[in-house]
């Protein structure tokens, strides 16, 4: 993909979220994702928590697939 994934708007685009954490707390611990119009499939990831707000980091389908099944590994998860 040779689209810089940094310069697509995600205005409009669904997100979804998963959530854990603090359970029932103010600050609701969730990683939000949506998919990035334009470039698909490219994601892009915010943190819910105020000391993230507008921050975000995105990624191609294929780098986000790597991290998390590099993740689940580390972490003996099954998938």
């Amino acid at each position: 993909m040779n689209v810089d994934l940094y310069t697509l708007p995600v205005e409009g685009t669904e997100v979804r979220q998963f959530c854990g954490g603090n359970l029932g707390g103010e600050h609701e611990a969730c990683v939000r994702f949506a998919l990035l119009p334009g470039a698909q499939p490219a994601y892009v990831l915010t943190d819910s928590k105020p000391e993230g707000v507008g921050k975000e980091i995105r990624f191609t389908e294929a780098e986000l697939d790597a991290f998390v099944i590099g993740y689940a590994r580390e972490r003996h998860l099954t998938i």
